[in-house]
């Protein structure tokens, strides 16, 4: 007891850096490497199964289907078996996803693919937060933020390295080479992943819905935070190509260079948040997120779009985490139940609104759509001072 005191108080005291708490890091690391190495792939996928941008918004909407089929699932195992075996199992099926994708030859494996890839990418989500969670009780400090920071360096590194070995080498080669660099990765993580307990009773709770308007509110936060995020990583790359006359390298910068910035103040956003508080740290990053997204709309070369969703990178990069926190941390209300209703409809959000703008893109062109999504984020300002829940943790 006396060692497991002390170890607690050296964590604590940031002295020690617990294996646990790398291998949640890498575990964030490979669903962002995955789901980033998707977003330049997506114009070859399409011109290889000949979809429109409405056949193709079809597709993207599978991998939405997938995720949100797939999330709940992996949660109740979660609860009967624990988060580490479950991550585990999951981890390991999503690593071929990028290969299905790529060897999709028809509009039927196209479909396969994408739920199998959205399936799986979203269970791991859940799981892998679910784990973080149990890490931060065993080193009784904050590590969300930074592990979310790993899931958009895993993004930052996929895109940008797709792009490249695209290219450079063709599609099977890249979907190769980023496979068995996330296969490496996952065994790095494996023997270090934190062991916890199942938590039967967690299900039950979180089956709950909750009847008053403040989660739902807040959930409405997260869901119009996280709906500019999905357009960029679906449709970015086909906006500078086919509406900027890109190249396939630059336009995998797209998603990147978004990445790259929201990376950066992820693994900042927890003294950032601490400085200024959650409300005006909220306002501050929107207002920013608004003006990202208004140059990348009406920008008149690719290279301006790339700085507009670096800009809107640095904006968006703490909203969704500040909205959980608050979901997570409402007077009267179970964190699980809190946090359960921002999550769905904050992946509802990122994964199904692209689709729909895959459609509307099809009349409208980009530029339109990503220049009227930050009336999204004003909607996220009138409601910013519901974000004083998140500074209620203990």
């Amino acid at each position: 007891m006396d060692n497991l005191t002390t170890s607690s108080t050296t964590e604590r005291a940031g002295g020690f850096f617990p294996k646990s708490r790398i291998a949640v890091s890498l575990l964030f690391l490979i669903n962002g490497f995955m789901v980033g190495s998707w977003a330049p792939k997506i114009p070859e996928f399409a011109k290889r199964l000949e979809l429109s941008e409405g056949q193709l918004g079809l597709m993207i909407l599978m991998f939405g289907i997938g995720s949100l089929v797939m999330m709940p699932i992996g949660g109740a195992q979660i609860a009967r078996h624990g988060s580490a075996s479950v991550v585990k199992v999951l981890a390991i099926m999503l690593v071929p996803a990028l290969l299905f994708v790529t060897l999709a030859g028809n509009a039927w494996f196209g479909v396969f693919a994408m739920v199998y890839f959205g399936g799986f990418a979203g269970a791991m989500d859940v799981a892998m937060n679910a784990n973080a969670v149990e890490v931060e009780k065993s080193m009784r400090r904050s590590i969300m933020s930074s592990c979310h920071a790993f899931w958009s360096l895993g993004g930052l590194l996929g895109a940008g390295a797709g792009g490249f070995l695209i290219s450079h080498f063709g599609t099977m080669t890249h979907a190769v080479i980023l496979t068995i660099a996330a296969a490496t990765m996952l065994a790095g993580a494996w023997p270090m992943i934190f062991v916890d307990a199942p938590h039967p009773s967690e299900g039950k709770r979180k089956a709950r819905l909750p009847m008053t308007p403040l989660p739902w509110l807040i959930g409405i936060v997260a869901l119009f935070s996280m709906v500019p995020e999905g357009a960029i990583l679906d449709w970015g790359a086909l906006y500078l190509r086919q509406e900027l006359g890109a190249s396939v390298t630059l336009s995998g910068f797209a998603f990147a260079a978004f990445s790259l910035t929201m990376a950066v103040m992820r693994f900042a956003g927890d003294l950032v948040r601490d400085r200024f508080g959650a409300v005006l740290t909220l306002r501050i990053s929107t207002t920013m997120a608004i003006v990202g997204m208004l140059i990348s709309g009406l920008a008149p070369d690719a290279m301006l779009v790339i700085v507009g969703f670096a800009i809107a990178g640095i904006g968006i990069s703490n909203m969704v985490p500040i909205a959980f926190s608050a979901a997570g941390n409402m007077p009267g209300l179970a964190p699980g139940v809190g946090i359960s209703v921002a999550t769905f409809l904050g992946y509802s959000g990122m994964l199904f609104a692209p689709s729909l703008i895959g459609f509307i893109a099809e009349h409208t062109g980009f530029a339109i759509i990503f220049a009227t999504l930050p009336v999204l984020f004003i909607v996220v300002l009138v409601l910013s001072h519901l974000a004083r829940h998140a500074d209620n943790i203990q």
